[in-house]
């Protein structure tokens, strides 16, 4: 069973769990029982011919790949190798590398190391700087303190200026400049989040809590002039 893809004569380059047809977290106890199966189904004795020598290198690889992922050290140095081409993928596609840094600060956010997450976000924008995910996430991060604001301001801006309607982007705008003090520009974004994804009594409430007295008791026609030309 022959390792696909650059290299795959060579032992390093294969991938000893697609041999094996286990996850990368398989214990030892379930690499020994997928062993045990594979060995019994593939077992040269059980085949004749070409057949036959097909299943003597298969049965070497399956031999191959169960002594490597039972070995701790083996397998660690298995598990740095096939990361590596990976990472050398990313390095040269920008995209790629833009995930990267996306996904650690997806971690660093979800383990409230915030500042961690926005360094990640910020290379996200760096680079690939039309991928309004980024900004939207670094604008996100930026919110939980509070002398953050400005780069927050300016990373939801770029956001909604990328996906003009995605609702999502506008919700979070409006939080940010009424979080800066900032009601008109706050109001517009959650107008425009209301026009583009129709009635939401949470958007209503917030814009209740953004007007003043007059406003309040004036009709509720007026339309945001923020969003009033084509992006």
């Amino acid at each position: 069973m022959p390792a696909a893809g650059i290299g795959a004569g060579v032992s390093m380059a294969k991938n000893y769990y697609a041999i094996l047809g286990v996850s990368p977290n398989v214990t030892a106890k379930q690499l020994k029982q997928r062993f045990r199966e594979l060995a019994r189904q593939r077992h040269p004795d059980r085949f004749q011919g070409a057949l036959k020598v097909q299943a003597e290198a298969e049965f070497q690889d399956i031999t191959e790949a169960f002594n490597v992922l039972s070995d701790p050290v083996r397998r660690r140095q298995h598990d740095s190798e096939l990361q590596r081409p990976r990472q050398t993928a990313a390095a040269n596609d920008p995209k790629q590398l833009a995930r990267v840094f996306l996904n650690r600060g997806i971690r660093a956010y979800k383990a409230q190391s915030y500042l961690e997450a926005a360094s990640n976000f910020n290379r996200v924008t760096e680079i690939d700087p039309q991928d309004p995910q980024g900004w939207h996430h670094l604008a996100l991060t930026c919110l939980e303190e509070e002398r953050w604001l400005p780069k927050a301001r300016e990373a939801i801006e770029r956001a909604c200026e990328l996906a003009p309607e995605k609702v999502s982007y506008l919700k979070l705008a409006g939080r940010i400049f009424a979080r800066s003090g900032m009601a008109s520009r706050a109001k517009a974004y959650y107008n425009e989040a209301l026009r583009v994804g129709g009635p939401d009594a949470a958007l209503r409430q917030a814009l209740e809590e953004l007007a003043g007295p007059a406003e309040k008791a004036a009709p509720k026609n007026s339309k945001s002039r923020l969003f009033g030309k084509s992006w």
